[in-house]
């Protein structure tokens, strides 16, 4: 295993401004790194950039709009040497199947999918000048563990991030042989402004410093795999694990005690 954040990284944020993003943001400072943060609201990013403003630069925009990427292009390449990136801007959008809506689903996959494949435009370039000087470079793909098991309302949802899982894997495979690590990060329940939007209750719930702490955890240990909390996710990787129809049932039971 490589080991990551030895020593004070550039490390670009996507989806920085709340949640996940923000606390990531927090804890990596604290640990003298530079970041470079994006986010659709320019406030939220200028507010964060206060707390170390020579270690932070705000960098907005829409990571599924291609001409916002290529202005963050020229500030990722001005800021010299790129030794990470965290893609963890996201959207979760249920559906309610007796009101079928497809562009539920295409609000899911155009931001979690789309979103984070248009950022890998900019982003491998960069990564790729960094590993030609035989630098470390780590692309951090923040995906779920919700796809795990065929939960109601979350066809969309589930849907992309299994999509976006998918990618980061066979990404892996095929950035291998150019010394670029890849991350998957599978969070199970955290607190956000996406998820205090639930109706429904959240087990293992934890907050976004826990998540955060765990990430930078995972990834100064060199771990390409970063799922949590373990309670949750190996409950929910045994599940899935059963077999289909049993799977079957006991979603669609779950399903009915939501409804």
């Amino acid at each position: 295993m490589s080991h990551r954040l030895e020593s004070p990284s550039n490390i670009w944020i996507t989806g920085a401004g709340s949640g996940i993003g923000e606390a990531l943001t927090r804890a990596l400072v604290r640990g003298n790194h530079r970041l470079i943060l994006t986010g659709r609201r320019s406030e939220p990013l200028e507010e964060l950039c206060r707390v170390a403003p020579e270690k932070m630069l705000s960098a907005p925009g829409d990571t599924t709009n291609q001409e916002d990427l290529r202005q963050i292009a020229q500030v990722l390449e001005d800021q010299g040497d790129l030794h990470m990136v965290i893609l963890n801007a996201g959207t979760c959008q249920y559906l309610d199947v007796a009101d079928y809506d497809s562009r539920i689903i295409e609000q899911n996959v155009h931001t979690n999918v789309i979103g984070t494949a248009r950022c890998l435009d900019i982003a491998l370039p960069a990564l790729r000048r960094t590993r030609a000087k035989g630098l470390p470079a780590t692309l951090v793909i923040v995906s779920s563990s919700a796809w795990w098991f065929p939960f109601g309302r979350a066809e969309g949802y589930g849907a992309s991030k299994a999509a976006l899982t998918y990618f980061a894997h066979s990404l892996r495979a095929d950035l291998a042989h150019e010394g670029i690590d890849v991350v998957v990060v599978s969070p199970g329940f955290v607190k956000t402004p996406l998820t205090d939007r639930n109706d429904f209750p959240m087990p293992f719930l934890v907050t976004a410093e826990d998540a955060a702490e765990r990430i930078v955890s995972g990834l100064a240990k060199g771990k390409n795999e970063i799922d949590f909390p373990k309670r949750f996710t190996w409950t929910l990787r045994l599940l899935g694990a059963l077999p289909q129809g049993l799977v079957d049932r006991m979603a669609a039971n779950m399903a009915r005690k939501g409804t």
